[in-house]
């Protein structure tokens, strides 16, 4: 039996989905610092997060959600190889692509976590980085290394995948996986006193105040380093001489030393404080705490003589409010993190603060290992040990430690031929795992999942049930207010909670896309039924009179009077719902785009035309044909673009083959947006965002994921050029459907929903689900606060505890 359950995203910080600014991510600076004479000492490019444009606004409890504040790409959903193989029966594979360069490739078969779910998990170690997949499981198919490799776009070699017996290779792998970047953190503690403008005088202070010393007692406890046996952060646990004292915590299974200005060696006779800024000038991310009224000379990045430190943190406390104000700034090669400051950036509650501090303190860290300068040394350190574990197993390859066995001989039963000594290999193998697992463990060095620290919270894609007894399979399905229309094998039925089905259409109208558009007091849907499939347009209010008069479903027969005539044989259709007042509709027959627009589509014309004389009961004449336009092939995938000026800059999103082109709704031109560099595409969706205004497309495909910004340009054509924006990701599971609801993007496949955020692209949660399916997603507004929506996502699924 199936259940119905949604989803509700909070509201954006934007007004509408896929609208959002990057200006909640700060804004670039060039930022000078000057001496108390006035001479300019340094200056640096930063990105400022500020919260507020206005630097002296005043300090209200900033208006963020709880629910924003997520680890972004946590290393318990990340590393795969600790969690999910180490300790594990599973296959490593090496060999030579087609430029000659060695690779590693891992698979298991896994129960997904828990949920009797079995698939396959591969990781593809590269010179580049690595790349993770999930492949699902057939007990009657099987799986090659070779279909494998070919799902990660690797499908030419120099030398075919071998197998590596030897146990000890999980030592080496293990190794590969931890360049991915540490499991914990240290972080500087800069305490500065009102008016100090230089880093010598910042890092001069032998002592700090009342106030330091309790946000200090906020970050963490106060341990003694002789003895310490945690994470020690690189200071000195045997002799003192990096301090007697330190700050330390733990947070979501993350151990974070905080390396304290005033609690590291200070000397009287230098005025660097060289031992000091040997730690705090050598951290990713450095807190600044700086004492002083908002009107005092504000602290600037280009104080601190570090080449190395990308983020600083600034923080004020208030102590008349009892709040803290928080500023981040960002080197401006750093990618965007999150999570966004609160306008303004005030916290009240001082918990609250500190889990968004850390959390933000943690993303900023991770972030950074992409900057170019990161990047490049963990790709030569990478590439430099996948060679040299290359070199070390050469000579083997004739001693039987490498074969070609191949992948399905071995997952998920041996040859009987060969069990027992398999069997017994497997076992050694296992065990060599196990102990690398738990050594690990006891170093400190294996990702959780356990909070230690941080403040329990409702998740926003949290699941309620909606329909929990259910009989049919949905199709496709739209929300009608507080109920969702569904169509099934037995007709389109109207479902409210757990409330009996109401017919609307019956099973002669086989509906496959639906679109509910309620300000437009409009239903458009297309009926397929071979080469007599159709649009259809209904009246909403139209249908409800038919259902409160309890009348039954409506036939095919019934619905003649709603038929688009020229949309005969259509197999795609689009609508425009987003920022455009005129309604559009672009339908796909075969390799032919027809453009529909409605004559009367505002809710203050319907109703005055209605005053004069009723409207009829079939909205088809509303509609008009704009024109058509030819494509090369038959689009699979297909999004409208709303243009900035409404005018004449409208673009149509269309997939096929091997490509993403948009085309000029005015001209039919068509421009190449991306070209697909693989032997076999699926094609899943391409989602229209703004980013202030201004187009672009998230295009997903296969296991990929793109952004591409599409400006005006001259002439009526598109530019399609690489913006700093531009970025791109892979998921875990290739997707059956893509949703955007901002600040995330939700992904579904059969098993699971993989949440990211949609200004990088970061994964922020997996959930498992076994036997999903997305029916429908809607952005519903509130009619009070047009900055708020909610984002309903209704799904069929078998698990009783949803």
């Amino acid at each position: 039996m199936k259940h119905f359950c949604s989803s509700s995203v909070s509201e954006d910080l934007g007004c509408r989905r896929g609208d959002f600014s990057r200006k909640h991510y700060g804004s670039v600076e060039l930022l000078i610092s000057s001496d108390a004479d006035g001479a300019i000492q340094r200056a640096g490019r930063f990105r400022v997060e500020n919260g507020s444009s206005d630097e002296n606004a005043t300090a209200l409890p900033g208006t963020w959600r709880r629910t924003d504040v997520h680890l972004e790409n946590p290393e318990y959903h990340t590393r795969w190889y600790f969690k999910y193989f180490l300790g594990q029966v599973h296959q490593n594979y090496i060999g030579n692509d087609a430029e000659k360069s060695p690779f590693f490739l891992s698979v298991t078969l896994s129960d997904q976590n828990n949920q009797r779910v079995p698939q396959y998990r591969a990781i593809l170690w590269r010179k580049t980085g690595s790349q993770k997949i999930c492949l699902p499981y057939s007990p009657t198919k099987t799986l090659s290394v070779k279909s494998i490799l070919s799902a990660m776009n690797l499908d030419k070699f120099e030398k075919g995948p071998r197998e590596i017996f030897h146990p000890e290779i999980q030592k080496d792998l293990l190794v590969l996986e931890e360049q991915e970047g540490s499991v914990n953190f240290k972080f500087g503690v800069l305490f500065a006193k009102d008016g100090q403008l230089t880093d010598d005088e910042m890092f001069s202070n032998e002592i700090g105040s009342e106030a330091f010393q309790k946000f200090l007692n906020l970050l963490g406890d106060t341990i003694t380093l002789k003895g310490w046996t945690g994470y020690r952060g690189g200071l000195d646990t045997k002799n003192d001489t990096t301090g007697i004292h330190s700050v330390y915590t733990v947070y979501q299974g993350h151990e974070i030393m905080f390396h304290v200005s005033t609690m590291l060696p200070y000397s009287k006779e230098n005025k660097q404080q060289v031992e000091r800024k040997r730690h705090i000038g050598n951290d990713i991310v450095t807190i600044v705490f700086q004492e002083g009224e908002e009107s005092s000379p504000a602290f600037k990045p280009s104080m601190i003589r570090s080449h190395f430190t990308h983020i600083f943190a600034l923080v004020r406390y208030d102590q008349q409010n009892d709040n803290y104000r928080l500023k981040i700034f960002s080197e401006e090669s750093v990618p965007l993190f999150g999570p966004p400051l609160p306008t303004p950036p005030v916290f009240t509650d001082h918990q609250e603060f500190r889990d968004f501090l850390l959390v933000k303190l943690i993303n900023g860290e991770k972030a950074t290992l992409e900057t170019p300068t990161f990047a490049q040394k963990r790709r030569r350190t990478l590439d430099m040990l996948i060679r040299s574990l290359h070199q070390d197993l050469m000579p083997d390859l004739h001693k039987n430690m490498l074969n070609r066995r191949s992948f399905s001989d071995v997952l998920p039963e041996s040859p009987k031929s060969a069990r027992k000594k398999e069997e017994a290999r497997q076992a050694e193998f296992v065990r060599i795992g196990q102990a690398l697992k738990l050594k690990s463990i006891v170093r400190g060095d294996a990702p959780s999942s356990l909070a230690a620290s941080g403040i329990c919270k409702k998740e926003p894609w949290e699941p309620q049930c909606f329909c929990s007894n259910f009989p049919h399979e949905a199709v496709c399905a739209d929300p009608w207010g507080q109920a969702l229309l569904v169509s099934t094998d037995a007709g389109v039925l109207l479902v409210d909670d757990d409330l009996p089905s109401v017919p609307v259409f019956d099973r002669t109208l086989p509906v496959k896309q639906m679109h509910v558009l309620e300000i437009l007091d409009l239903l458009v849907l297309r009926a397929d039924k071979g080469k007599d499939a159709r649009l259809f347009v209904f009246r909403l209010s139209a249908l409800q009179k038919g259902l409160e008069g309890k009348q039954s479903g409506k036939s095919r027969s019934d619905c003649r009077e709603n038929k688009l005539e020229k949309t005969k044989g259509c197999h795609l259709y689009a609508v425009n719902t987003h920022h455009s007042r005129e309604l559009r509709i672009v339908v796909a027959i075969r390799n032919k785009l027809l453009l529909i627009t409605r004559k009367h589509n505002k809710p203050s014309r319907v109703t005055s035309t209605s005053l004069l004389s009723p409207l009829s009961e079939s909205p088809v004449e509303e509609f008009q044909y704009i024109r058509e336009i030819c494509l090369s092939d038959s689009p699979v995938v297909m999004t409208l673009v709303d243009g900035p000026t409404e005018e004449s800059d409208n673009l149509i999103c269309v997939a096929y083959r091997h490509q993403f082109d948009v085309v000029n709704e005015s001209t039919g031109e068509a421009f190449r947006l991306h070209h697909v560099e693989a032997n076999r595409v699926n094609f899943v969706a391409a989602i229209d965002v703004y980013e202030d205004g201004e187009a672009g497309l998230l295009l997903c495909y296969n296991y990929s994921c793109i952004y591409k910004k599409v400006c005006p340009f001259n002439g009526g054509s598109f530019l399609v050029q690489p913006s700093a924006s531009d970025f791109q990701f892979c998921w875990n599971q290739a997707p059956h459907a893509i949703v955007c609801a901002f600040p995330y993007l939700l992904a579904f496949t059969t098993d699971s929903m993989e949440i990211r955020l949609v200004v990088n692209g970061n994964l922020v949660h997996t959930a498992v689900v076994p036997q999903l399916q997305l029916v429908a997603s809607r952005v519903k507004f509130n009619q009070k606060i047009c900055t708020r929506f909610h984002l309903e996502t209704s799904w069929a699924e078998a698990s009783s505890d949803l």
